[in-house]
């Protein structure tokens, strides 16, 4: 026998090894034949006994306690045994005796056993009757606390019961109805919550972008975070593997996620999934109405009804953002419902396909409401009927500016009324009143049928329904169509709501901007005095000019800029917008040049002003712009001069010169004088010099605009991201920058005219004063030349219209250098001169001092230059041969040909000299002045 591994001695085994010992120890005895070894022997056996003995006794003695409690338990264990034994003595007796009782009464017994099973069933189904009772009450409490899930598996048992075990019990039969009833409205109860946590649940609407509002973005922001904190997570994310179960510790509301699948659970014990399905989808487009109304409410409310023109497309805006938020939601929560009735299907439920609905359905309906929604606020209705074409594209040919200067066929006379009402007092305030009325009233605006069908009351609008509402809500709107057409995969790539976006900017919304621009620019840009009305002084602290603009150009620029933001508001059609720019640009540009012709035409014949044929000259107009007067003015805009643009004195004075010079080539001649070729009126001064710098601030507007345009063939996405508008084609994009173009060529030629013009005016009054006075009268007249005192006063008036309506630097450029010229002028018209003594001398003195003084009070300086005239003339006084001793001495100070002018008339006022004399005069003068130090001055 062996025990974890060991040997263990039987002690059957153990007596017999013993008892063997000693017969061995007894064996050796008796065979041993020497006493001494028995001896031995024993004495060996001897000491190992008393050895054994010793050892025994300690063992005793060491294990005392131990033997005396095993004696103690053995003797406890031998009682208990033998009291166990007659126990089952006794016992075997007994059921020896009930065997023999048994025998004798077994039908008893058998009546008994039956009649104590039968006790346990009426126990048990009067338990299941108590429990029936509860379950109204415990289905109320449930139901209460939407622990749907027991509910519904507490209803669903007690009806089992009541058609199964409890089918006889009639008592039970008020109970059954009400159950079976109650299990029946129990799944509308589930499709009312499905939907309450579709939609209702949804509404978290936040206005604080509106006006006193404040953290729009953030608190956005923080909205949706705490909804994907404490609302559903992306459907994505939801695992259907693990078995749905309920909690009753815990509010299911908590999350939505499994309470929504506790909600489908539920209705698949209840086996109405297809009505469930049928009944989530009847109510998507209601719902989904229901929201817009609901929001629409609150957000009025918000506003506490304070919504005025200024923030009514703010407040669509901040609409449309929250319904899109909220139809996300819904969304969301369609597909969380789905992807559990497809886990119900997959777990092998019997369900028809055509009973279920799919996420298409969902965002079809999403986009039918939204569509309604635009219906109303984009006011589709009420425009479609009225709809205008815009163009199409705008492909103008490459033109000269100066073909619009070029002659036309006469036009025929237009009949335009006399003047107009719309600008008077009494119909500003009258339509202000009518506008203000209006502003507000949506009461006969809406479609009543649409209203009905949004659920929208006439007073729940928001805003007032308008087609640039679409400004405002664009971005958002493609923002969203671009989520449905993601998540629908569209087919054809257009969703019904992107198809219903474009129809309406297309067919309408772009016809409508064209319409309302060109009435706008028609009515400010025709009729006679559309360039005679400029802004008032509180537009121009507003636009941040310091001249008058006219009416019509910042009218027009105002239109352009609505179409600018237009272009920037509703990217996608920046090129549709671009061409109505270039369009609108077009047509300013021939009206202004058709009224400029107005202005510079004086009879029937379309016969021009000579200072409009000399702006027109290409040889005229390309030296003035070469002088440093204009170069200066283009440094004035921006433009740095380089450094051999920079003239000294001399140059400048040469230049001068030569302007001079070019002017009475064109314009003296011995028989001739100027008639009719000048402007007479200087109100026609003050339009021009309002038209250049209108023009000139409508064209640096444009110019910025054109430089912030890239063109989409060749911008780069840092030059996308970075520009203030979206790339545009690059054929429009280069019809726009020659349009700017014309615009400051037709500035340029405006201020090159007035130029001129001022100086025509100096030739017109100052010829007659040479070929017409008489400047050899008996008498000294002591006033100026007549012709003179009107070219003062023509001076003056222009000096007041010119300095109110141009800049100074422009005003000084239109009359720097005149006293050179009108000293040119006077010295050149010596030659016309019959004769003059020394009254007629002292009168063009006179007549210099008179235009000196005038134009010192115009320019602010000396005008060095008719001093100059003057000393001329006064060497009238001196004899010729003393002028050319002065000559000799001093140097010469004026031109061969003005000496030789000065001495001719000399001679003509002298009849008694010959012409012999005149001739040695001259050739005395023409040796001295190349001699002169000076001489190389003269030509």
């Amino acid at each position: 026998m062996e025990k974890n591994g060991e040997k263990v001695a039987n002690p059957a085994a153990k007596g017999r090894e013993t008892s063997e010992f000693l017969m061995a120890i007894v064996r050796t005895l008796s065979t041993s034949a020497d006493f001494q070894q028995r001896e031995k022997e024993k004495a060996r056996i001897e000491k190992t006994f008393t050895e054994s003995d010793k050892k025994l006794g300690e063992l005793v003695s060491e294990n005392y306690q131990d033997l005396t409690q095993i004696t103690q338990d053995f003797s406890t264990i031998s009682k208990s045994v033998n009291e166990a034994r007659e126990k089952i003595k006794k016992i075997k007796d007994d059921l020896s005796s009930c065997k023999t009782l048994l025998h004798c009464k077994r039908d008893e017994l058998r009546r008994l056993w039956i009649e104590g099973v039968e006790q346990k069933t009426m126990v048990a189904m009067l338990d299941q009757i108590e429990q029936i009772k509860e379950v109204p009450t415990k289905l109320d409490n449930l139901l209460l606390k939407k622990h749907y899930l027991h509910g519904t598996e507490l209803v669903v048992n007690a009806v089992a019961k009541l058609e199964n075990q409890l089918v006889g019990v009639e008592a039970l039969r008020d109970l059954k109805a009400e159950l079976i009833t109650r299990k029946e409205q129990l799944h509308e109860v589930l499709i009312e919550e499905l939907n309450r946590q579709i939609y209702i649940k949804s509404q978290t609407p936040n206005f604080s972008s509106l006006p006193g509002k404040k953290g729009g973005s953030v608190a956005k922001q923080d909205t949706l975070k705490r909804k994907e904190r404490n609302g559903v997570p992306p459907p994505e994310k939801i695992e259907f593997g693990k078995e749905v179960k309920e909690d009753l510790n815990s509010d299911p509301e908590d999350d939505p996620t499994h309470f929504i699948a506790i909600l489908v659970e539920s209705l698949y014990m209840l086996r109405k999934i297809p009505e469930a399905a049928e009944g989530l989808k009847v109510r998507i487009q209601p719902e989904l109405s229901a929201i817009v109304a609901r929001t629409s409410q609150l957000l009025l409310e918000s506003t506490s009804n304070q919504v005025d023109a200024s923030n009514q497309s703010q407040c669509l805006l901040d609409l449309l953002e929250n319904i899109f938020h909220q139809f996300r939601f819904v969304a969301h929560m369609h597909k969380m419902v789905l992807r559990n009735l497809d886990r119900i299907i997959v777990s092998g439920v019997p369900v028809r396909q055509e009973c279920l609905y799919d996420m298409t359905d969902v965002w079809s309906k999403i986009q039918a409401v939204v569509e309604l929604l635009l219906r109303e606020y984009l006011d589709v209705e009420n425009t479609s009927a009225s709809r205008q074409r815009a163009p199409t594209s705008f492909d103008e040919p490459s033109t000269d500016i100066n073909s619009f200067f070029a002659k036309k066929r006469p036009a025929k006379p237009k009949k335009m009324a006399l003047f107009r009402f719309d600008a008077s007092i009494h119909a500003i305030s009258t339509n202000s009143y009518v506008d203000d009325s209006r502003a507000f009233d949506t009461g006969d605006l809406f479609s009543s049928s649409l209203l009905a069908e949004m659920g929208l009351e006439k007073n729940q609008m928001v805003c007032k329904p308008s087609v640039y509402n679409i400004t405002a809500i664009f971005r958002p709107l493609e923002s969203f169509i671009r989520e449905i057409e993601d998540a629908i995969a569209c087919q054809d790539g257009t969703s019904s709501l992107q198809a219903f976006v474009t129809d309406f900017v297309q067919n309408i919304f772009l016809g409508h901007v064209h319409y309302t621009v060109s009435t706008s620019i028609t009515s400010a840009t025709k009729g006679f005095d559309a360039l005679r009305h400029v802004v008032d002084h509180k537009t121009q602290k507003e636009l941040g000019v310091n001249r008058p603009l006219l009416t019509s150009t910042v009218t027009v620029d105002k239109n352009l800029q609505e179409l600018r933001e237009l272009m920037q508001d509703l990217p996608d059609y920046a090129d549709q917008f671009l061409n109505m720019i270039c369009n609108t640009l077009k047509e300013y540009r021939d009206t202004c040049h058709s009224a400029y012709r107005e202005i510079v035409q004086y009879d029937s014949d379309e016969r021009r002003v000579i200072s409009a044929m000399w702006a027109k000259d290409e040889d005229i107009s390309r030296f003035l712009r070469s002088l440093p007067s204009w170069r200066s003015l283009q440094s004035s805009r921006g433009q740095e001069l380089a450094s051999e643009d920079v003239c000294s004195e001399e140059e400048i004075k040469a230049l001068n010169s030569k302007e001079a010079q070019i002017l009475i080539s064109n314009l003296t001649s011995s028989d001739g004088l100027i008639q009719q070729e000048i402007i007479t009126d200087v109100t026609q001064m003050r339009t021009i010099a309002n038209v250049h710098e209108s023009l000139e601030w409508f064209f640096n507007r444009m110019k910025d605009f054109s430089n912030g345009l890239s063109a989409r063939s060749t911008a780069t996405a840092a030059e996308t991201a970075a520009s203030e508008y979206p790339p545009v084609s690059e054929k429009t994009l280069g019809s726009l920058k020659n349009l700017v173009k014309d615009f400051q060529d037709l500035a340029e030629i405006c201020l090159l005219l007035l130029h001129l013009e001022v100086r025509v005016h100096c030739f017109y009054f100052l010829l007659p004063v040479a070929k017409q006075s008489n400047y050899a009268g008996p008498i000294d007249d002591l006033d100026p030349d007549s012709n003179v005192l009107k070219l003062n006063k023509d001076l003056t008036s222009m000096e007041e219209v010119l300095q109110q309506s141009l800049q100074p630097k422009k005003f000084k450029y239109i009359f720097e250098s005149l006293g050179f010229l009108v000293a040119s002028i006077l010295m050149n018209s010596i030659q016309y001169m019959k004769k003059i003594n020394e009254n007629g001398i002292k009168k063009m003195c006179r007549n210099l001092f008179a235009i000196q003084q005038n134009l010192t009070n115009i320019t602010m300086s000396r005008e060095s230059d008719l001093d100059h005239a003057r000393q001329y003339y006064e060497l009238l006084y001196i004899n010729p041969d003393d002028v050319i001793t002065m000559i000799a001495e001093k140097g010469c100070q004026y031109t061969f040909q003005e000496y030789t002018e000065l001495v001719k008339l000399h001679h003509r006022s002298h009849p008694a000299l010959s012409p012999s004399q005149l001739e040695q005069r001259m050739q005395k003068l023409k040796e001295v002045i190349f001699k002169t130090p000076n001489g190389e001055h003269t030509p």
